[in-house]
């Protein structure tokens, strides 16, 4: 005969330890994992396949430079001389004077250029073959210098043997070939610059209509036009410092065509950190024709003193500090956007850098932390709104332009 259970002992489950009582208990589900930024790729394989992304479209582009770079520097023309339209209609001008005096503005840029250009080429194939005697001369004293190292007359010989006037002449001639072939593609932009006149008298109202909603990218492109126009106007200031001081430097040391060589430092200005490099390179070899390798030193360290520290060193730190772009992104830019798009890119290159810093990185807020590689850690500069303008009114302040 069983025995009663005592009151004071505990029921049969109670007794089970209570690892048994969790093991009988159902299992809670796994919370599901939350789909990250990145849709739930592990983040390496995000950056091989970003990485590769931008090799095919850095390959596209640059099977393509000679639409990219003329529509590219139509619209940075655009941009520059964008302001003169706008001032223009707030003091009630026609909206077609506006437009043509925008479009002849950057006309004139760009023909400007090429000009100041075409001097500097052509003024240095016509100096160069009337010191054919200075020129035997320094290339016999170099032979000379060279024997006394060592070398063989042989390797001397072979060395030296493309170094004459006719050569050198014929080199400035092909820049020059060169240079009139670029003419298509100057006037395919200047086409686009009409295009772009036109339709920027209407974005200003377009803008305005799209704006609720896009502020932040519609900010950002404000922000890019602001400092597209602000690059270039620290550019054109340091090279108008530049070309004065390089045109007398030159013209007390006795240098000819002086001032064509400041007009070619003026335009190479606009080239990042190396442009000096080649505006160095005329003075100086007329400099060693006149004078000796006296002068041609002189020479060299004036352009060094002046161009290398204005140049390289104080614009650089300007420009950065005007357009959030240090000094490092502003030549790695040189060297990516003329690998690009040619001679072209080496003046597009920061313009260029703007676009696609701002499109990328300015206006995607989980892609502000990139402006640590770029030199601007400050938050983006909030643009005030802009309001919707009345019905056939035009306030003339463009898309692109800076509130």
């Amino acid at each position: 005969m069983a025995h009663a259970r005592r009151n004071d002992e505990p029921p049969a489950d109670a007794a089970a330890p209570p690892a048994a009582a969790a093991a009988a208990r159902p299992a809670e589900p796994a919370p599901a994992a939350r789909p990250g930024r990145f849709g739930g790729l592990p983040r390496g394989l995000v950056i091989v396949l970003v990485t590769a992304a931008i090799v095919v479209v850095v390959a596209g582009m640059r099977a393509i430079p000679n639409i990219i770079g003329p529509v590219f520097l139509a619209l940075v023309l655009t941009i520059l001389v964008d302001p003169i339209r706008g001032a223009l209609v707030r003091r009630r001008a026609p909206q077609w004077v506006a437009t043509g005096a925008a479009f002849l503005t950057a006309l004139f840029i760009i023909v400007g250029l090429v000009v100041a250009t075409v001097l500097g080429i052509v003024a240095f194939v016509a100096l160069i073959p009337q010191y054919s005697a200075q020129w035997s001369q320094a290339l016999a004293g170099l032979q000379s210098w060279l024997a006394g190292l060592g070398l063989s007359e042989a390797d001397i010989q072979s060395a030296l043997s493309s170094l004459d006037p006719s050569t050198i002449a014929g080199f400035a001639q092909s820049l020059l070939s060169g240079l009139s072939s670029a003419l298509s593609v100057l006037l395919l932009a200047m086409v686009l610059l009409i295009f772009l006149a036109v339709d920027a008298a209407v974005f200003p109202a377009r803008m305005a209509k799209l704006r609720s909603g896009h502020e932040v990218a519609l900010d950002g492109l404000r922000t890019i036009a602001a400092n597209t126009r602000q690059y270039f106007w620290v550019a054109s200031v340091f090279g108008g410092i530049v070309a004065v001081l390089d045109t007398a430097a030159l013209y007390l040391l006795g240098i000819p065509a002086a001032f064509v060589w400041g007009l070619l430092a003026f335009v190479t200005n606009y080239i990042p950190n190396v442009g000096f490099i080649i505006s160095l390179i005329p003075p100086a070899i007329l400099g060693l024709l006149q004078g000796g390798p006296g002068l041609a030193i002189a020479v060299v360290v004036i352009y060094c003193a002046l161009n290398f520290v204005i140049q390289s060193v104080l614009q650089p730190k300007f420009v950065g500090d005007a357009v959030g772009l240090t000094t490092t992104v502003s030549f790695l830019s040189l060297i990516v956007w003329t690998y690009i798009l040619g001679p072209l890119g080496a003046i597009l290159a920061i313009p260029a850098s703007l676009l696609v810093k701002g499109m990328l990185v300015d206006i995607d807020p989980q892609a502000h932390w990139l402006q640590l590689f770029f030199g601007d850690t400050a938050p983006p500069r909030a643009a005030r709104p802009t309001p919707d303008p009345p019905s056939g009114v035009d306030h003339g302040q463009s898309a692109v332009s800076e509130d």
